[in-house]
């Protein structure tokens, strides 16, 4: 079956069951629908596997840690992770590109999309948008995860959970209509064979895309399963699978005008990548997961799991950069009148393929009075990255008013052989003990020894060994609340020297960063869950310095300190709320250069929030009604801070109304995103000379999902 063919029958079915659901509870004896009453979006998942080496409650997790289960994700009418990160004030976008990858930030940090986004703790690649429907949670573990994790960015990692099978029979279809007429359709299934020890799980959407941005539309469709056998009492095995393809233009972002201003007057809706000759940026991902366990008493377990991605892109832009159209140009900028030069931009043939595995010993045991959680492991990790030469021709100027009709770059150009151009590979083994000193006083301890190598070209680049220390010391006066402080180290990959640089192509050595967090979390008279956390950050800074032919170094240091706060609960007996908070300070130091030291890092606002409520209609029972603030302070667009893009407050409002007819679950929803329809500048960053990212306007969003 083809991709296009898979969407299409996806939504179809969706359609079709959806109506048939209808049509049963018309001919239904019940004369009048029974009402029912569903929980609040706002109960949150309470556990997650993101700190850790398992499942474990958040409130007893030393760590700044949020996820999102699967009825969250329902009921926010959450599609994709830029959807979800909005609801939490420490992640931001970062060229997170309509149609492209999605890309994020935590507490300041560019994630890298090689190592920070994993699926059930494994490393795949973040170059395209991670499909949400077989995910049981959105796990988001912010800080160093340098002893769960190894190689990761400093800001933290995005951990995905696949849902698995159920041992009830689960039905559930979901349809949507948004924006400028996207078309979403999806089914979940799950339960378990006729021979008990079997069961499944059986998820696919299809969506037609019609973005907010006019012409960046496309369309994607995704197929996944997941099985598990219960060989015997003690032995467990999980397998999983799903596969996703994606075709969508892609929404380049703006440049400073002359290189120095921001563009005024310009549309969200604006389309810079609009040419005749411009194709969608093609791309299909593909995962086979595997997980074994095995109890071998009531005090220990060993599991082993790995996972085996594949991705695929050809990457294809009518790409806006520079401006020839004036003077002597400017490069990066757009001319005064907003005038363009367009570059027929080519990649084919693009291939990743991270491969991880894990293996575990868990156990506990008491030496004397005083009680151990101990883990021993070992993991594996390797990607090769494949590509050619790309396209990027001059195809001729635009203008971000209005677009211009360009004929494409003469010469038919293509893209060169692809081949191994980089290869990673990890291997760590590490240790890890949870201490019971006292009924009130816990110290989680451990250290993982990773050795890390990079060839790139055929070149090796390097081969370096790193121990990662973290303990954290946990006090409990109570069931309700605990404090903790921890230290930590992390490790990420060394960047690569840009085109022009002296030492263009070279790889800086892996660098280390380290961690200070002091942390509280409790519930106040059962119906307020609180959350605080003071942390610094410190790693080295990686710029290209200021000489005539400047040399991309390592040098100095970027310091992150901050202050998240978050709280949810009922403020009365119909009212939910939820906040989340950050406050961050950011210098970069020690560089011995003015135009880097004690500025901000660009792309971080030093005060971001969300806030929520949620209202349940007492005369109308089923129907809740809600609404959003977002809050983000102003960000610098540049690492020399020359210039800064405004603050701005958003507000949304949701409603949904759930009843039950004909004996099937159903709930309406409808959001109204940006209901003042403000501009703003969602996004920033350095990267390719210097991009910004409109935030979306006005939009809507309805659905209908049904449970039987």
């Amino acid at each position: 079956m083809s991709s296009p063919n898979l969407k299409q029958t996806v939504v179809a079915l969706a359609i079709v069951q959806a109506f048939s659901l209808s049509a049963q509870a018309q001919t239904s004896t019940v004369a009048v629908p029974e009402v029912i009453v569903s929980g609040s979006k706002w109960v949150a998942a309470d556990r997650a596997s993101v700190a850790g080496f398992s499942d474990a409650s958040l409130m007893q997790t030393p760590a700044s840690v949020a996820a999102f289960g699967r009825e969250q994700l329902q009921g926010l009418a959450i599609r994709n992770t830029t959807d979800a990160v909005r609801f939490d004030a420490s992640v931001s976008d970062s060229y997170n590109a309509v149609g492209y990858a999605e890309m994020f930030s935590i507490r300041g940090f560019k994630l890298e999309n090689e190592t920070s986004i994993r699926k059930d703790g494994i490393a795949i690649s973040g170059d395209t948008q991670i499909p949400l429907e077989n995910k049981e949670r959105i796990e988001i573990l912010k800080g160093l995860a340098g002893l769960t994790a190894g190689v990761a960015a400093p800001g933290g990692i995005i951990n995905y959970a696949v849902k698995r099978p159920t041992n009830t029979p689960l039905r559930s279809v979901t349809i949507e209509a948004r924006e400028r007429g996207t078309l979403y359709g999806t089914l979940d299934l799950g339960g378990r064979f006729d021979d008990k020890r079997f069961g499944y799980r059986i998820n696919a959407a299809g969506e037609k895309l019609r973005s907010y941005v006019k012409g960046a539309d496309g369309e994607r469709e995704f197929v996944s399963g997941a099985f598990d056998w219960q060989i015997s009492p003690q032995a467990l095995l999980q397998v999983d699978m799903d596969y996703q393809h994606k075709s969508q233009l892609t929404a380049p972002g703006y440049q400073l005008i002359r290189g120095t201003d921001l563009p005024v007057n310009v549309s969200p809706k604006m389309m810079l990548n609009d040419q005749p000759w411009a194709k969608p940026v093609d791309t299909k991902t593909s995962n086979v997961g595997l997980r074994f366990e095995y109890l071998i008493d009531e005090n220990w377990r060993a599991t082993v799991n790995a996972n085996k991605h594949n991705f695929r892109r050809d990457d294809f832009t009518a790409f806006p950069y520079g401006c020839s159209n004036e003077g002597a140009g400017f490069y990066p900028g757009y001319c005064s009148n907003g005038d363009y030069d367009v570059y027929d931009y080519q990649s084919v043939g693009e291939r990743k393929n991270p491969f991880g595995a894990q293996a575990l010993l868990q156990g506990k045991f008491a030496t004397g009075a005083i009680k151990h959680e101990l883990t021993l492991g070992a993991s594996t990790f390797t990607r090769s990255d494949y590509y050619g030469d790309y396209v990027y021709n001059l195809a001729g100027l635009s203008n971000i008013y209005h677009n211009v009709n360009v004929p494409p770059a003469p010469g038919n150009p293509s893209t060169g052989p692809v081949s191994e151009q980089r290869k990673d590979s990890e291997r760590a083994v590490f240790a890890q003990d949870i201490v019971t000193l006292s009924p009130q006083f816990k110290v989680h301890a451990g250290l993982r020894h990773v050795q890390v190598k990079r060839v790139a070209e055929g070149v090796e680049k390097g081969d370096w060994s790193f121990v990662l220390p973290s303990v954290a010391l946990v006090y409990t006066p109570s069931t309700d609340w605990m404090a903790y402080a921890s230290y930590s180290h992390g490790l990420q990959h060394g960047g690569t020297a840009g085109q022009g640089t002296s030492n263009e192509h070279d790889v800086l050595a892996p660098g280390r960063s380290k961690q200070v967090e002091v942390g509280i979390k409790g519930v106040v008279n059962d119906s307020m869950t609180l959350t605080a956390a003071l942390f610094q950050i410190k790693q080295g800074l990686e710029y290209e310095n200021g000489d005539t032919i400047p040399t991309f170094v390592r040098n100095g240091e970027e310091i992150h300190r901050g202050l998240e706060l978050g709280a949810q609960g009922n403020a009365a007996k119909n009212l939910a709320y939820s906040v989340s908070l950050m406050a961050i300070n950011m210098r970069q130091e020690g560089t011995g250069s003015a135009a880097y030291d004690g500025k901000r890092p660009p792309n971080v606002a030093p005060l971001k929030s969300t806030s929520v409520l949620e209202y349940s209609v007492a005369s109308v029972a089923g129907l809740k009604v809600g609404g959003v603030w977002q809050y983000s302070g102003k960000k610098a667009f540049d690492n020399e801070n020359t210039v800064y893009v405004p603050a701005y407050n958003l507000f949304g409002l949701s409603s949904a109304y759930a009843t039950r007819i004909g004996g099937i679950m159903t709930t309406l929803r409808a959001n109204i995103d940006n209901v003042t329809d403000k501009f703003y500048w969602r996004d920033t960053t350095p990267l390719l000379g210097g991009y910004l990212f409109p935030g979306a306007p006005r939009t809507f969003k309805v659905s209908a999902q049904f449970d039987f």
